[in-house]
């Protein structure tokens, strides 16, 4: 069989998965015996990755994918599921197989967007599609285009950052990032162990955190506040969108609701874990599932914060301290109807696809990331040794675009195709068209000095901040380091004497370059065995900077240089995905970098002044991004 041949029964699996029939839990009994343990969340229900019941049953279906005997036998058994398994769960479950399996290597599963467009879209536009789509006459097989629509207005403050909380690129490497690191995976069943899984977790969010702070200043916003307080009122949320699935829709959040108690969990619960985690950090070590005490010195302790958190599988002590991001989720999501009195579907922040539209999202990760910082906070900053490269010294950094030093802003238009994930009853292209952020293609040229008689191997790390405050005052170093935005992370060799180090954009780190649509993988375009599910995680490459404003909003470029012989990890140099290692890590290898994520900026920096901080291997230069309507 083909990898084109294979391609395409995958691309079959997710083919308009909203609209299949399924037969529920009435009939499951029909089903074979190895889907015994599925089949109970409802077909139509919004399947939540945060929601313990319902990722128990997405682990036994992965796990039974997992054990099928060969692709075949793995298809097969993807097909009896699919026609009575909840379309959310199936659609997690299977994408997990296909990034793990061995023989699913150079395989995709269709981009999320185009398998749940209801997801992304609001649903005034797919209503409208569905319109078109059934007054065009059947001879007519041009394609159908239908415009989004903004579904707010200036009365609310948080409007202002709609393009950037409800764009698709952000809210499909939320989806992906949680399949590639799905909470429930257990390394001794797999015999897989996934590196750094509770760091990245913490990393790749606390990211996400910085990078919406930069959205707010462009915008001329404060930066967020932290939710902080579990019986706060909270503001209000209304999204627009439609679950297919269930003909309902994924549920409002009037301005002024508190958290309340499910039937799942107490909010007290939830406070306890706050305490019992802040505690274990101010003491130095968590207890484990036996009552031994697990420190969490400078090498590890992050990693099991991270984990202990989340709450993975790998938390030390789940019993104890509990399961708080995912319930924190949960409780959002349910705010409106906590008791389920009035039977409403949750909100988006139930699902990882939909969550980052809420501006609610951002604050509980504000949140959860002080935790973290909490911890950072009682590690020593780093010294000079640590810092310092021998015989390197950055004597320039230039950013090339149309105007040096100056990245242009604009919004870009963009489609989506509908027909994959909706049944608008013919095989026709229906695209919703919308805009989204993005800038122009710009480069980096270090210039940098060895001052040593041999060539030197070093780690080029990038970051971006911004320079002023809400007030126009100049933000100190220690505060940068919550704004500090990671562009790119390389290996460059160091010949002695002058350097000149160039790379582009596009090579970023932390961005996916390009994920093939529906139809291209239904044809076989850009397949390549050494390519995988894996490769589609990413941060979208039209928001790797903020967006600055119209003036030239100012920012730090930092540049830094590491001795790479000290942070490199063995097999680095073989991974196969190298598009988005910062934030998604590598496939089958260890994390490729020994140095914590974030490194410098994941430590207190106790200078007044960012440039107090440097040492010859770093360089500010003050870049502008403006942004043009």
């Amino acid at each position: 069989m083909t990898l084109h041949d294979k391609q395409v029964r995958v691309c079959h699996l997710f083919e308009q998965l909203s609209s299949a029939t399924v037969t529920g839990n009435g009939e499951k009994l029909k089903h074979s015996d190895r889907l015994k343990n599925v089949g109970k969340l409802q077909p139509g229900a919004i399947f939540s990755c945060f929601h313990p019941e319902h990722l128990e049953e997405a682990r036994h279906l992965y796990e039974v994918f997992w054990e099928a005997g060969d692709f075949d036998d793995f298809i097969e058994v993807a097909k009896e599921a699919r026609t009575f398994v909840n379309e959310g769960l199936f659609a997690f479950a299977t994408e997990v197989a296909v990034l793990h399996r061995d023989d699913c290597k150079g395989l995709h599963v269709p981009p999320v967007q185009e398998i749940f467009p209801d997801k992304f879209i609001p649903s005034v536009a797919i209503n409208e599609a569905f319109k078109k789509a059934h007054i065009r006459p059947e001879f007519d097989e041009s394609p159908i285009l239908v415009d989004v629509h903004d579904t707010g207005n200036i009365l609310d403050p948080e409007y202002r950052l709609a393009y950037y909380r409800e764009d698709v690129g952000i809210n499909a490497h939320h989806w992906h990032w949680h399949l590639v690191y799905p909470s429930t995976w257990d390394p001794k069943y797999f015999g897989k162990k996934k590196d750094r899984k509770g760091e990245l977790f913490y990393y790749m969010h606390q990211q996400m955190c910085a990078r919406y702070d930069c959205e707010r200043l462009s915008n001329g916003m404060h930066r967020m506040l932290p939710f902080h307080n579990f019986d706060e009122p909270l503001a209000g949320y209304a999204p627009h969108l439609s679950h297919i699935a269930s003909g309902k829709y994924y549920s409002p959040r009037p301005d002024g609701l508190s958290l309340r108690d499910l039937g799942e969990i107490a909010i007290s619960d939830m406070v306890r874990m706050r305490e019992r985690i802040l505690d274990s950090i101010h003491l130095g070590y968590v207890i484990d599932s036996e009552g031994n005490h697990k420190n969490l010195d400078e090498h590890h302790g992050i990693d099991i914060l991270g984990a202990l958190v989340e709450s993975s599988h790998e938390s030390v002590n789940e019993e104890y301290y509990g399961n708080l991001h995912n319930w924190g989720h949960v409780t959002m999501a349910r705010i409106h109807d906590p008791d389920g009195r009035f039977h409403e579907e949750p909100g988006v922040m139930s699902d990882t696809s939909t969550s980052l539209r809420d501006p609610l999202f951002y604050n509980w990760h504000r949140f959860i990331d002080d935790l973290f910082q909490e911890y950072k906070n009682t590690l020593k900053p780093y010294d000079h040794g640590v810092l310092n490269f021998p015989d390197i010294q950055i004597q320039n950094v230039t950013l090339h675009a149309r105007v040096d030093n100056v990245i242009h802003t604009f919004m870009r238009e963009d489609e989506l195709e509908l027909k994959h994930g909706v049944n608008l009853g013919h095989a026709r292209s229906v695209k919703a068209r919308y805009y989204h952020l993005d800038h122009e293609p710009f480069s980096y040229a270090v210039d940098v000095q060895n001052n040593s008689a041999s060539d030197k191997h070093a780690t080029v790390r990038i970051f971006l901040s911004p320079k002023y405050d809400e007030l126009g005052n100049e933000i100190k170093a220690n505060d940068l380091r919550h704004t500090a935005i990671e562009l790119d992370k390389f290996k460059t060799d160091l010949h002695p004497g002058k350097n000149t180090v160039v790379r582009h954009s596009l090579d970023s780190s932390v961005t996916l370059s390009h994920q093939p649509t529906f139809e291209d993988l239904l044809h076989g375009i850009g397949l390549n065995e050494d390519k995988s599910e894996y490769c589609s995680c990413g941060w979208p490459s039209h928001l790797l900077v903020p967006k600055g404003n119209a003036k030239g909003m100012e920012f730090h470029l930092f540049v830094m240089l590491t001795d790479w012989d000290k942070d490199k990890v063995d097999g680095s140099e073989s991974v196969a995905c190298v598009d988005a290692v910062s934030y998604c890590g590598a496939r089958d290898h260890k994390y490729p970098d020994m140095k914590p994520m974030g490194f410098p900026f994941d430590r207190p920096i106790h200078t007044e002044h960012i440039s107090d901080f440097l040492t010859n291997n770093m360089f500010i230069k003050d870049i502008h991004i403006k942004f043009h309507e």
